[in-house]
């Protein structure tokens, strides 16, 4: 067991991630490899979509989706989907899901602008959460069993001791010191757990600084990694090698899992962008065929950033009459590619091929 530390006890006492030289085993450099070579046909792969919207809009709601789904916050695809331009009849789940959408990207532009820092965690929690989170102040948080009520770890207390293990937080992430970015995330994402800043927020937070610590570091051009999806399907794994870190320092442990699932990510997110790029050549072809205002590239955009769609939309984006509007879509619903649904006075068009797709696990 690590000398100082109590699961019953806070962990005032956390120490820092040790340096890479402790970190970069032999074996964790070979997953890193691994890792980045992923993450860099991910990028590639990414940039080879002319409207990069297509991905920014699909790929960071799945994660959301995901990401929520781990603090038993379940919503479904379609319905994220259908309310991520109003949320305003979306469910309560559906609503935090999408909520960490605008914080991933509210970070990443954050993180564009000024760098990556102890602000951008907080402005994320505050839009994840809906109301301004300040770091914990008072005392008796416990992580644990709660049908059992066992605890397994106890955070940090005190206000002041959580803002300077912050900043230690901030000094590792931006270290000068030749460590890999991508083990550097994996490790500095156990410390954000184990400090564990604020009331509540802190899974969706950290998985979320995950993501900009790999765009800050220049890695990865968009915040695309769908690494929440990993975290659910190993979630046994996730919680007992944090827990082992802080047990016995097995660092090797966590680092590798980790790099496991960036690697394993990156393929799984760059198969679903190429079956994207195919149904979008599919979906074209089709559109040709129904009628010459039904190719227009513009609309074809709409269709593809979003599988739901307004006639309004298609009107401000393609500058169209709503009769024209209608038309257009009307003739993709007469050949398949799209289904209409009435929902109270408005028609919604749903691309069911590119939301089955993105539903696909």
């Amino acid at each position: 067991m690590t000398a100082g530390w109590r699961r019953d006890v806070p962990y005032n006492e956390l120490p820092t991630p040790p340096d890479a030289d402790r970190l970069e085993t032999r074996a964790v450099l070979k997953e890193a490899v691994e890792a980045r070579a992923a993450l860099a046909r991910l990028d590639e792969s990414a940039a080879s979509i002319p409207n990069a919207a297509v991905l920014i809009n699909a790929i960071p709601l799945l994660e959301a989706q995901a990401s929520s789904e781990i603090e038993n916050i379940v919503t479904t695809t379609d319905a994220l989907f259908r309310h991520a331009e109003d949320d305003a009849h979306a469910d309560p789940a559906t609503k935090e899901a999408l909520r960490y959408r605008s914080a991933l990207r509210a970070g990443f532009d954050h993180v564009r602008s000024r760098g990556l820092s102890t602000s951008v965690a907080m402005e994320v929690c505050t839009t994840i959460k809906g109301h301004h989170m300040d770091l914990r102040s008072l005392p008796g948080t416990r992580i644990g069993n709660p049908s059992t009520g066992e605890v397994a770890y106890s955070p940090p207390e005190g206000q002041e001791v959580i803002a300077g293990m912050l900043a230690d937080w901030e000094r590792f992430i931006h270290a000068d010191d030749g460590m890999d970015p991508v083990v550097r995330m994996a490790a500095a994402h156990y410390q954000f757990e184990a400090i564990h800043p604020f009331t509540d927020g802190n899974g969706r937070t950290g998985r979320i600084l995950n993501i900009l610590m790999l765009t800050d570091a220049g890695v990865l051009g968009q915040p695309l990694l769908y690494l929440s999806r990993y975290f659910i399907e190993t979630k046994a794994d996730y919680y007992r090698l944090l827990l082992k870190v802080t047990a016995e320092n097995a660092w090797e442990d966590w680092i590798r899992y980790v790099l496991k699932g960036v690697a394993q990510s990156s393929i799984q997110t760059t198969t679903k962008i190429a079956d994207i790029k195919s149904l979008q050549e599919r979906f074209a072809h089709t559109a040709r065929a129904a009628s010459r205002g039904s190719a227009d590239s513009e609309l074809q955009s709409v269709l593809f950033e979003q599988p739901y769609c307004r006639i309004s939309t298609v009107m401000a984006r393609c500058e169209v009459s709503r009769p024209t509007a209608v038309k257009w879509l009307d003739a993709l619903v007469s050949v398949g590619v799209l289904t209409d649904i009435k929902v109270g006075r408005e028609r919604l068009f749903i691309n069911h091929d590119l939301l089955e797709l993105l539903a696909r696990r």
